[in-house]
């Protein structure tokens, strides 16, 4: 699927109604949905608990906290794509602090080619999550599934005296003949045995 045909759900947290309304039409529904915004960390936290984003945008400061720290927690334990607009003068010790966990920052006051530019830079990002997050799942699927494997050949050892590479080879060659995965295999066996 190319970048222009996937749509992003955001998330925007801030407190300023002006910076809301100016940055949601710089979101066209077509290409981000949904849009939800919250007022501050603490109403932020509520919501992030509930669902997963593609996009945080935080406008920094906000009324409970500036944002930094839950900018770095949200991308080390979520699968969203960060982006702090912080004050000018502060924009280049924030970007030391933030910059090596993910986050990307904006300078304020900021231009709607800016936002725009950053917008592309974060679809680029959340699209380079999406590959580790199936490779992870590929990954922990497979280990599943060698554990599995593993457990059935305890129970032909345990059940049928069977040696370790007897076992396995038992396993490998039901699979073979039957022309069905050494998952599916060692289930039967599970099921035999338990």
């Amino acid at each position: 699927m190319s970048l222009e045909n996937r749509v992003y759900s955001v998330l925007v947290v801030s407190a300023a109604k002006n910076f809301n309304a100016t940055l949601t039409t710089l979101l066209p529904e077509s290409r981000y949905h949904p849009i939800l915004t919250s007022p501050s960390i603490s109403a932020t936290k509520r919501i992030i608990a509930e669902r997963e984003f593609d996009f945080v945008i935080i406008n920094s400061p906000l009324p409970d906290d500036i944002g930094t720290r839950f900018a770095i927690d949200t991308c080390n334990s979520k699968n969203a794509v960060v982006l702090l607009l912080v004050r000018a003068e502060l924009q280049a010790e924030i970007y030391d602090k933030v910059a090596e966990h993910g986050v990307f920052t904006l300078p304020k006051p900021t231009s709607k080619p800016a936002v725009t530019l950053a917008l592309s830079w974060m679809a680029s990002a959340r699209e380079r999550l999406r590959k580790f997050e199936k490779k992870t799942l590929s990954i922990e699927e497979k280990m599943a599934e060698i554990r599995l494997v593993n457990r059935a050949k305890w129970m032909l050892i345990h059940e049928l005296k069977m040696d370790e590479p007897e076992a396995h080879r038992y396993i490998e060659k039901q699979a073979m003949d039957r022309c069905i995965s050494k998952r599916e295999v060692a289930e039967e066996i599970m099921k035999t045995y338990t």
